[in-house]
């Protein structure tokens, strides 16, 4: 279980990330030229957009391995004879769970490219 430091570290640092990138959503266009900074702004909001799906899917995807790793190594030193069908499961696990993150990293691709 996650325990209050560790909740309140992690709403801290999403806290700041939008802190610092609130300028870039709050910029105003009132000039002829606003085309141009139009297509800035929104250009640094799909990098950042896309940085966010990334970093939290990394994120999580390398905590629920770790967690994967943990328990199917626990489980091998509780029952040695049961290795082979442990690591198995584990590897298909994590095939699963890399797939996810490079899903998304392909949707943060197609942010930044195609939208």
């Amino acid at each position: 279980m996650l325990n209050k430091k560790t909740v309140f570290a992690v709403v801290l640092v999403f806290l700041f990330v939008f802190v610092v990138a609130s300028p870039v959503f709050a910029a105003t266009l009132d000039n002829a030229a606003s085309a141009v900074q139009t297509k800035a702004i929104t250009d640094k909001a799909k990098a950042f957009a896309a940085a966010i799906v990334v970093g939290i899917a990394c994120c999580a995807g390398a905590a629920s391995m770790a967690f994967a790793i943990s328990k199917s190594v626990d489980g091998i030193a509780r029952q040695p004879e049961a290795e082979g069908k442990i690591r198995t499961t584990l590897m298909l696990g994590l095939v699963f769970i890399e797939t996810a993150i490079i899903y998304a990293l392909i949707v943060a691709i197609l942010v930044i490219f195609v939208l």
